[in-house]
């Protein structure tokens, strides 16, 4: 048999190999190279493409280089989709956390710290006066807002603790760039230490509702100062009151001084009390309850959500006149028979807090509308004793009955 085209078995029954290879018969061909094994031919600018079909250099050079560019458009691709969300979520090189924050001192006119002098005698803006604090990035939010920490040395008090902030869109408006805004202080319940749960804007959203509020005319733009409310972790229910215990750090004079006046040195604030308020949930309402009581020539205003009404502070042990002087029921009925100044006591509570609900309505019902302490109720239907039962009532009435009893911005 035959096995064509190139070689194979002769009609002689030997194999035949193409090009001299061993003949049949048995004898080696003549000529010398005995058997030749037949060799792939392959030009010398060529390739071969693995389905053995032949393939030019210029079309090899071209289908590796079209490989290659998919390959770096994939991973560009990858690269910029893996950015944008590390850029969302501001995580990695994308975060400002740590970073530092002006709120805008760096900018001309804008108020500097240290620019208290350049004011006029008659202004109702407070410039910063300095020192000018070390404030370091904690959060962004999407309005490019930024929540900031600074650790303050109350030289008031003699405790250091950290403070948090946050200016809203609006304080470096143009507009507004030498006008004062009003302040809000806002505490925690809780352990109150080593944070002010109040500064996640991500959890809680009081910044971001205090700028929808404002746009929505229905609350001031409020910069936000958010200190620790107690000298450290609270041991089996250990609180300080917000108040100046004896023998213990001053925790009231802390709130009340030391933390204001950390706001003047580096915001434009408003001279007068009408643009300085409190704002807390539970032990922290009770605090920035008392303060406005007992400071009422400072502080104009209060959001007391779900609060404590009189000290219980097992640290007033022994000192019973000075607990006296900071329960807010004997500090509303001097403020009553003294015929002054006005307050606005703004008083929450969820409809499931039992245990808040009886003590908050008995100082109501002694004390509410008399006289300068004017008060307000808002019920949260369903609410319980937690920060996010207290930001509806806010939005719900609260910040706005606050915010028409107050000024700001005001204009120099």
């Amino acid at each position: 048999m035959t096995h064509t085209p190139n070689g194979g078995y002769g009609p002689n029954g030997g194999y035949q190999q193409p090009h001299g290879g061993y003949q049949g018969g048995g004898d080696y061909p003549p000529h010398q190279g005995g058997y030749q094994q037949t060799q792939t031919y392959q030009r010398p600018d060529g390739d071969w493409d693995p389905d053995g079909s032949y393939q030019s250099q210029g079309r090899a050079r071209a289908g590796r280089a079209k490989k290659w560019t998919i390959i770096v458009a994939s991973i560009a691709v990858l690269g910029l989709i893996t950015a944008g969300v590390l850029s969302y979520f501001k995580i990695g090189p994308f975060s400002d956390k740590g970073k530092p924050v002006s709120f805008g001192q760096d900018q001309a006119g804008g108020g500097q710290a240290g620019g208290a002098g350049a004011q006029k005698p008659d202004s109702k803006v407070s410039l910063p006066t300095g020192p000018k604090a070390e404030f370091k990035n904690t959060s962004t939010l999407s309005d490019g807002t930024q929540v900031a920490v600074t650790t303050l040395d109350g030289k008031k008090s003699g405790f250091k603790g950290k403070v948090w902030v946050w200016a809203p869109k609006a304080y470096n408006d143009p507009k507004f760039k030498d006008h004062g805004f009003p302040v809000m202080v806002a505490l925690p319940g809780g352990p109150g230490f080593p944070n002010n749960y109040w500064m996640d804007d991500g959890g809680l959203h009081l910044e971001s509702s205090i700028t929808k509020w404002y746009n929505e005319g229905k609350g001031k733009p409020f910069i936000l100062a958010m200190p620790v409310l107690n000298p450290q972790p609270d041991t089996g229910g250990l609180y300080w009151d917000g108040s100046d215990i004896p023998g213990q750090p001053k925790m009231g004079t802390w709130l009340t001084e030391d933390v204001p006046d950390l706001i003047r040195a580096n915001f434009r604030t408003i001279k007068s009390r009408d643009g300085w308020s409190f704002m807390g949930s539970s032990s922290g309402a009770f605090a920035g309850l008392k303060a406005v009581l007992k400071h009422p020539d400072k502080f104009k205003a209060v959001i007391a959500s779900g609060p404590d009404i009189v000290p219980d502070s097992r640290l007033w042990n022994g000192h019973e006149k000075e607990k006296a002087e900071n329960n807010p029921e004997v500090l509303a009925k001097n403020l009553i028979a003294a015929k002054g100044p006005d307050v606005y006591l703004a008083f929450q509570y969820g409809t499931k807090e039992s245990s808040v609900i009886p003590h908050v309505d008995k100082f109501l019902a002694t004390y509410g509308n008399r006289g300068p302490v004017h008060t307000r109720l808002q019920k949260i239907e369903g609410g319980r004793h937690n920060a996010k039962t207290y930001i509806e009532g806010m939005d719900a009435g609260s910040m706005q009955w606050i915010s028409e009893h107050m000024e700001g911005p005001v204009a120099p």
